[in-house]
Formats: structure tokens, C-alpha cells, sequence
């Protein structure tokens, strides 16, 4: 039995009905004013419109962003935005890759911030890349959250980045001129005292956004892990350490990872990231899955900014463990 022919004065009627819906912005209740039928019926002509093909509704968004798989992972895990690189865009080496990520980041800071902002900036290659790209910021702080790697090339260094950022929107810069990983408690204590670097761990209570990179723990993927010996590493890794977001570590769950490492790295703590009222986390490639699902499972990123492939598999393991 072949399917009901659809007449063309009911398919005329419903491109009518869609055309004043859609085009010139008319309620549903004034349609079914003028054709003499009740506001159900011009919704379900509407709903019908799109089912059969006869208005298809497209997105032409000005920015590469996957918005299904953004909006999906964003629910998965309760945030209040994200923004997954399409998959055309995703398909790019590394670099490239922290380029393209880095120029989300910068354009959505530049959306966010105000003058009354106090900004800080985690060490990372896609920080320093989204410092980069930024070139229109408001007149506000920027605070580094962290002390600098040893070892790195002085383009990748945090002190030049925070000093960058600020000079864009003439904003004063807060930088920290020590060392990431320090050899004890004692330095670190000492270090912590001396005037320039009080003043920036003065700042930390004051933060209204920082903006973060997702590491995870394992070589090349972390700028904490990179900085410690094997053994060091090793001891962490078999307490849990599965994430590390500004030298701060968690486990796969979420949990604020308490090591003998806390007491000797000069950079905000766990805490203080919390209190944090947006935190926007740049983590992409798959490898760092795992970390991203842990990074978001602690509460504290409220903005992820990823790619398809790392998307992907998060919404596996969201999936196959619902976060809380």
C-alpha cells in the first residue's frame, strides 16, 4: 500500500504557515488567527514542516565549533560552556592544533572580560598560544598562577605571556620570576615571602577568571611531571595522580590530589582555584582524555575549550561513568 499523497494546497498552506514563522517572526498565535485554526494546530504544521523536509533550519556559525558535541559534553558534565573545534579543524598537528584551540580561547576572553576582572593565567604552550591571539582585552589585572619550568624556551615562559596579555588591554601584569618545581619546603617558603611574588599570591584571592591547560600525568603531557625525576613521578602516579591543572594535581575522580609535591611549587592552590567564579580549561587531543574527564569531574572548570576526537571519547567515559 503506497504512503498518503500529500496535497499541494495543505504543503502551500504549511510553507504559509512556516514562511511567516520563520521569515517575518510572527507568533504561532497570530498565524492561527489568520488561517482560522487553533495555536496546536500551526505547531504541529510547523513540527510537521521540519520532519517532511519542507523547512530545514541550518547553522552558519562565524567560528569552527561543533555545536551538538559541544552541547553534549557541556550537559554530560554540568558546565556552563563549551566549545569543541569542529572536526575539519581538529584534523591538524599538534602545533596547529594548540593554535587553533589557543584562538578560541583568546576570542572568548576577549568576550567575557570587563574592566572590574581579575585575570589569571596558568604556564601552558595553549595559554601562551591564546596570549598570542589576543588583541582586544579590557583595562584589568593579569595575575600568573604559576612559576615558570625549568628548561623552557623563553617564548613558552608564563612571565612573558602574563606581561603580553597585560599590555594589550594596558592592564598591570603580576608575573612570578621563580621556578615552577622548587627542591624543598624551605625555598619554597622563602621564595613565597619575597615582595614581588607576595604581591601576586595576594592577587589569587581576588581572581574572577583564570584560564587553565589540562595536563596529564605522564611524560611530555604535563608541566609538573616533566619538572620532577622518574622517581618522583613514579611515587605520585601510584597515589592517583591522573590530572594536573597549574601544577595542582587530582585523581581520576576529581579529587584534589594531596602529595609532598603541594609544598614545594610556587602556584595557586586547590582551594583558591575553586573560589575561582569562571575557570576556562583548555585540554585537547585524545591521549588527555582521561585527564579532561578527571579535571572535570572536580567541579572547578566551569569553560572547556577541546577538540572532536578528545570530545569524543569523554563522552565515553561520561557515559560509561556518569559524572555527579
Amino acid at each position: 500500500m503506497s504512503a498518503k499523497k500529500i496535497r499541494m494546497t495543505d504543503t502551500i498552506t504549511a510553507a504559509s504557515i512556516a514562511h511567516r514563522f520563520y521569515v517575518q517572526g510572527r507568533s504561532k498565535l497570530e498565524i492561527a488567527d489568520e488561517f482560522g485554526i487553533s495555536r496546536f494546530k500551526a505547531a504541529r504544521i510547523l513540527a510537521a514542516a521540519q520532519e517532511t523536509g519542507l523547512v530545514r533550519i541550518e547553522f552558519d556559525l562565524p567560528v569552527p565549533v561543533d555545536l551538538p558535541m559541544s552541547d553534549e559534553v557541556r550537559a554530560a558534565y554540568g558546565l556552563r560552556r563549551v566549545l569543541v573545534l569542529n572536526r575539519a579543524e581538529s584534523k591538524a598537528d599538534r602545533p596547529e592544533l594548540r593554535r587553533r584551540i589557543g584562538s578560541l580561547a583568546a576570542q572568548l576572553l576577549a568576550e567575557l572580560a570587563t574592566p572590574d576582572d581579575v585575570i589569571g593565567l596558568a604556564w601552558a604552550r595553549s595559554v601562551n598560544a591564546m596570549a598570542e591571539a589576543v588583541d582586544s582585552l579590557p583595562k584589568c589585572p593579569i595575575v600568573q598562577l604559576c612559576g615558570v619550568q625549568a628548561g623552557m624556551d623563553m617564548r613558552d615562559r608564563s612571565v612573558e605571556t602574563v606581561g603580553r596579555v597585560a599590555a594589550v588591554g594596558g592592564g598591570y601584569a603580576y608575573p612570578i620570576y621563580g621556578p615552577l618545581v622548587l627542591p624543598d619546603r624551605r625555598t619554597t617558603d622563602i621564595l613565597r615571602k619575597q615582595p614581588g611574588i607576595a604581591e601576586t599570591f595576594d592577587q589569587f584571592q581576588h581572581l574572577t577568571k583564570a584560564v587553565v591547560s589540562i595536563g596529564a600525568w605522564r611524560q611530555g603531557e604535563s608541566t609538573v611531571y616533566d619538572a620532577l625525576s622518574p622517581s618522583e613521578r613514579d611515587s605520585i602516579g601510584r597515589r592517583g595522580a591522573t590530572a594536573e591543572i597549574a601544577a595542582r594535581l587530582f585523581d581520576e575522580n576529581g579529587n584534589a590530589l594531596s602529595t609532598g609535591l603541594a609544598h614545594h611549587v610556587l602556584a595557586i592552590t586547590h582551594e583558591q582555584l575553586r573560589q575561582v567564579p569562571e575557570v576556562i580549561a583548555l585540554g585537547y587531543t585524545e591521549p588527555k582524555a582521561e585527564a579532561i574527564d578527571a579535571v572535570l569531574r572536580s567541579g572547578i572548570v566551569t569553560t572547556l575549550i577541546t577538540d572532536a576526537a578528545a570530545a569524543e571519547r569523554i563522552l565515553e567515559l561520561a557515559a560509561q561513568r556518569p559524572p555527579e
